[in-house]
Parts: structure tokens; sequence; C-alpha cells
């Protein structure tokens, strides 16, 4: 029971009066059919319409099997006459992504012999999926400035009908293996094709498509795109991002890259000071610990240092470790507030740490675990570390 589908004829009929054939209930919504729509569903890569019919809401859109459209209410109306109105800002938005799209698809296919082979209209980010080896910075730029002159030249977006072979005798790209009247769209110049979705009249009307990212997907490559208002939003929220960081920079706009380089490299310096500084640190840190937290082992020679921390880092703690147990003979328990727990020991010992660090962290609900030389966990409980550290300063003692 398919009705008739009138945004075939006309994309931009916004306001429609139509007869309800039927309203069912299905769950907390309603579904209703009628004899004729402009609501756009779902279909072909594109959203579905919103907007409302009569005193409810239409929340979405569906294509049936059959080829019905189901409108999708949050509240049920009559059966009879209603008049439907669609959401302008985001029907007028999807057609200037698509028809966008179909511009973007022709170019890449003409320029460098990049079929589409998918096409998404996000709620932000639209994007083709195309079928290529490799696609350079290059390949964007001269796709994208080609796709903009078709646009400025404002040509003509026309709709034609016809049967599979009548349209493949007039040119029209991608076969289509369907009985009966289809639909196509041609671009003047640059692209036609089938599609039952919303388009606009001129290519003008796109305003213009801007690309915004380029990456690899499985054996294809995915390009994002917008157009229209979109692109307008995301060139002006690229100037306000620009902008605050000229502005945390001291510089005008076109020096922030060269500004960002020169900070990420007095950072990287910086970090590799530290590290030096953090290195060294540790070195004096583990000398210490060894003459004045050092406890004397079960074999002869051998130096038990344990210790919890009032505030460091677990990276420090392993680094601190890693210093103690350089020195011959010597194990080293170490904790910190934070409930990172190491047990370490030298090369050559006895001792088996990650069997003796499972054993005392769980029973005060801990987890870790490691090698015999280096194991590592957490506690939950800050208060229990010097319990946990002198348990395994007594097992190691024996």
């Amino acid at each position: 029971m398919a009705g008739e589908k009138l945004y075939y004829n006309d994309s931009f009929l916004l306001e429609f009066d139509a007869r309800v054939l039927s309203c069912e209930a299905a769950g907390d919504r309603w579904h209703a059919v009628l004899e004729r729509t402009a609501f756009y569903p779902t279909s072909g890569g594109q959203p579905h319409d919103t907007g409302r019919l009569g005193d409810a809401a239409v929340v979405e859109v569906i294509e049936r099997d059959d080829h019905t459209i189901v409108h999708v209410l949050d509240c049920a109306v009559p059966v009879g006459p209603a008049r439907g109105v669609i959401d302008a800002e985001r029907r007028f938005d999807h057609m200037q992504q698509h028809t966008g799209q179909y511009i973007l698809s022709a170019v890449f296919l003409s320029l460098f012999e990049f079929p589409t082979v998918s096409f998404h209209l996000g709620r932000d980010i639209s994007t083709i999926d195309l079928a290529a080896k490799e696609i350079a910075p290059e390949h964007l730029e001269a796709a994208e400035r080609r796709a903009n002159e078709i646009v400025f030249a404002d040509r003509p977006v026309a709709v034609r009908f016809g049967t599979a072979q009548e349209l493949a005798e007039a040119g029209i790209r991608k076969a289509v293996d369907r009985e009966g009247v289809l639909r196509a769209i041609e671009i003047e110049g640059c692209d036609r094709q089938p599609c039952g979705g919303t388009h606009v009249t001129r290519t003008g009307q796109i305003g213009m498509l801007l690309l915004r990212k380029c990456e690899r997907v499985k054996q294809n490559w995915r390009v994002e795109f917008v157009c229209g208002h979109r692109a307008l939003r995301a060139a002006r929220g690229d100037f306000e991002t620009l902008s605050e960081a000229a502005g945390q920079l001291s510089c005008g706009l076109p020096h922030v890259p060269a500004m960002v380089a020169r900070a990420l490299e007095e950072r990287q310096t910086g970090h590799r000071a530290r590290q030096k500084l953090v290195e060294q640190l540790a070195e004096v840190e583990a000398l210490m610990l060894l003459a004045t937290k050092s406890h004397a082992g079960k074999a002869k020679g051998t130096q038990i240092v344990m210790h919890v921390f009032e505030a460091v880092d677990a990276d420090y703690l392993r680094l601190l470790a890693t210093k103690l147990v350089a020195q011959p003979g010597v194990q080293a328990l170490l904790a910190s507030r934070d409930g990172n727990v190491v047990f370490a020991q030298s090369p050559g010992l006895p001792g088996e740490m990650n069997a003796l660090l499972r054993g005392i962290l769980a029973p005060a609900g801990g987890k870790g675990g490691g090698t015999k030389e280096f194991a590592q966990g957490r506690v939950p409980d800050p208060a229990a570390m010097e319990a946990v550290l002198g348990q395994g300063l007594k097992e190691l003692r024996g």
C-alpha cells in the first residue's frame, strides 16, 4: 500500500495536505500511513525527515519492504485529513549534503578514477568511501577545488524518470536492476545516476563544500566532508579555534603552526631534561634508602629496603625500585599512599617477587603480578600499606 511520494518531484515542498489512512500504536510511539507524503524516509545513506503531522511530532520515517512510508509519531492522529509540515532546516541541510556528495563523488571519479563505494550522511559530518590504493593531499585539494567550481557555477540539478533501460540509454551512471519507472538525478555537465533522495535544484544552493579528513578504512579511503551551512559552521569553528590558539601563543593567525612547532620542541627538550633529573634523583634516593631504610636479609650480604612514600606516582616508584635492585643483593618493598606497590630484587637472589606480592596483596583486597624479580600491584586501602610491606619483610627475613 505505497502512497504517493511528493518529495520525488519537489524536494522544496515543506507543507502538504494528505489523508491519514491508518494510525496504530507501536510501543510508546504511533505508526501512521498516509495516502501521500512529503516526508522522506531513511534510505540510501540519507536520514529521514522530521516535522509535524497534525498535532503529532514526526520523529522518524520508515519505508517498508512493500514501499509503504510509515510515519513514527509521538502521539496518535485521527484517520482523515491532516496537514504535514517538514522541518525545513533539517530537510535543506540533507539536500545540501546529498547533492554535494554527488558532485564530490563525480569529481573523484573523473579526476582520478576513484569510485565511491558507500555514502553516509551523519548529523555533523558526511562521508564517502573511495576505492583507491592511495589518496594524497594533492588529490583532496584538487577534488575540493573542482567540486566548488561546479557549486559556484550554479548548474541546474534535474530529476529524470524512466525505466532502467531508458535511463541507461540516457547515460545515467550506475545501472539499476529494478522493474518499473525509476528516478534519477542529473547535475548538468557533472553527474547522472539513479536516486530517490532529496536534492537542491541548482548547485549554487549547496553554498560551498569543505573536505575535513581522510583516513584509511580497511581496503578503502574514507573522506569526511561538509556542505552549505555545515561548511560555514565548520569554518567559523576553525577560525575561533585558531584565534584562541593565536591568543594563547601571542602571535598572528598565520604564525600559529610555527609557534606550535616551537612550543612542542621546547616541551620535548624540557621533558628530556626533566627525565634526566628524575633519573638522577632516583639514583640519589636509592642510595639514601639503602643507607637509612634497609634491613638485613635472610641470606648473608643481602639488604631489604622497605618504605612507604607519601606522594610519588607509579612511574617513579618503578624507577626507584629499578635503581635499588641494580645494586647486588637488594630486595625492595616499596609503596605509595595512592595504592601502588612494587616488590623487586637484584638478579640471582632466591626470592620469588611475583608469588610474594600476590600472596600478600590478596588478603588486603589488592591485585598484582609480574616476574620472579619484579612485580607490581595496587592496594585499595592506603592505611594497609605498612601492614602489607611489613608482611613482605617478615616473609623475606624468614
